[in-house]
């Protein structure tokens, strides 16, 4: 894999129709970092991804992979530097697990060309950094939905992107192999943002958090600094704490069901 890459996104909005998605949100990632979105339903995560892996286009604003407009990048030398895993995707192939992990080796291969040594090695590597190496030869759309997740990671494991960026990837992963995916991220030569909504895996595994609600980062930091009740109330509306793990030293937060929250309607979000 090549050596990771920097990530800026510099004052974007995005828009659908009339409705806005995101407003003048910027962030960086630097080389090697594993950042994280996170923020209630709606809060635009998925819509600022889109905008990182070229999907949706901005109105205002720019993305920048090593100080490249990435809508300037070619489709080919994009697909070569930023890899994409996408929330509940609707892909169904009737094909076999390792023919879908093989097509992340299709920017890397001439026209036409079959997979090399080379290429079926990294595609049995990505397989078992998943654990899903025993499913190999496993047809897809008869897999489940933990399953399909985790071919999908591999497929863009075996990309061998510079940039990974992934939404909710834990998505119908049990524990264990939530854990084993993140450790692998976290252990990638590669930048990663990704959207999370368990905030404790969060502030476990990511460098820096950047908070969405309502379409604008409302905090961003180092985890420690981030998590606090206060935010908790005022962008989830929930009550908590928030303390230190004794074993990991990261952020723990603990939900408080039936305590006071907060009235989106009258309170400000924090900021």
């Amino acid at each position: 894999m090549s050596a990771a890459t920097d990530l800026s996104v510099e004052g974007v909005t995005l828009t659908a129709g009339a409705r806005r998605l995101v407003r003048d949100v910027s962030l960086t990632a630097s080389a090697g970092q594993v950042v994280g979105l996170v923020g209630p339903n709606g809060s635009g995560k998925s819509s600022l991804l889109r905008a990182v892996y070229r999907v949706l286009r901005p109105v205002a604003g720019t993305v920048r992979v090593d100080g490249t407009d990435v809508r300037s990048m070619p489709a080919r030398h994009l697909a070569r530097t930023v890899a994409a895993v996408v929330q509940d995707s609707a892909a169904d192939f009737d094909l076999a697990v390792r023919e879908v992990v093989a097509m992340g080796r299709t920017p890397h291969q001439r026209l036409l060309a079959g997979d090399t040594a080379e290429d079926a090695a990294v595609i049995d590597d990505a397989l078992a950094s998943v654990d899903a190496l025993h499913l190999a030869d496993r047809r897809f759309d008869r897999l489940s939905g933990g399953e399909r997740q985790r071919v999908l990671i591999a497929r863009a494991l075996a990309q061998r992107p510079t940039l990974l960026v992934l939404d909710e990837p834990t998505n119908h992963l049990d524990i264990r192999h939530q854990l084993d995916v993140l450790g692998v991220l976290r252990r990638l030569p590669a930048t990663v943002l990704l959207a999370l909504h368990d905030l404790n895996l969060a502030a476990y595994y990511c460098d820096r958090l950047h908070v969405l609600c309502e379409g604008e980062v409302v905090a961003f930091g180092p985890p420690a600094e981030v998590l606090t009740s206060r935010l908790l109330a005022d962008v989830y509306a929930v009550a908590g704490e928030v303390t230190v793990h004794p074993r990991t030293g990261a952020p723990q937060v603990t939900f408080l069901p039936g305590e006071h929250r907060r009235d989106p309607a009258v309170d400000a979000p924090h900021r």
